[in-house]
């Protein structure tokens, strides 16, 4: 048995209860009597909770891969500095236009085989964990 009951609501409360009404393509009694009852729950807290917690464990699990994605870019990028550091030869005064010149066009070349690796979705962090996980690559 229904009871008929009378609430008075603010303004901008009504007009979104309207709204959801609307969108939902429900009565505002059933929206209503949903929300009353989920207020008035015992268990409405703990559900509230338990929502809360399994987001939090999302963010913490994206955040921990977020974490090791960037450990990976950071050795990635000291790897190579290193490297660049040991390989490359100091320069004398009439080979610096030169040498300039060509560090140019390896940059291009750089960002230009960036973007398209990028573009494809290829991930160094995939490849670095599948070799890894198979052996290959290791210095």
């Amino acid at each position: 048995m229904k009871v008929q009951t009378k609430v008075f609501l603010a303004r901008d409360l009504s007009l979104a209860l309207d709204a959801a009404a609307r969108r939902m393509k429900r009565s505002k009694s059933e929206i209503m009597q949903a929300a009353v009852a989920a207020y008035l729950s015992p268990d409405g807290d703990e559900a509230a909770e338990a929502a809360v917690v399994r987001r939090l464990d999302r963010i913490g699990r994206s955040l921990e891969r977020l974490e090791r994605d960037v450990t990976i870019s950071n050795e990635a990028v000291a790897l190579l500095v290193k490297a660049w550091l040991t390989a490359t030869p100091i320069l004398s005064g009439g080979d610096q236009k030169a040498q300039n010149a060509k560090g140019q066009e390896r940059y291009a070349g750089f960002l230009e085989a960036l973007s398209r690796r990028l573009a494809s979705g290829r991930l160094l962090r995939a490849e670095v964990l599948d070799e890894a996980k198979s052996g290959i690559g290791e210095v």
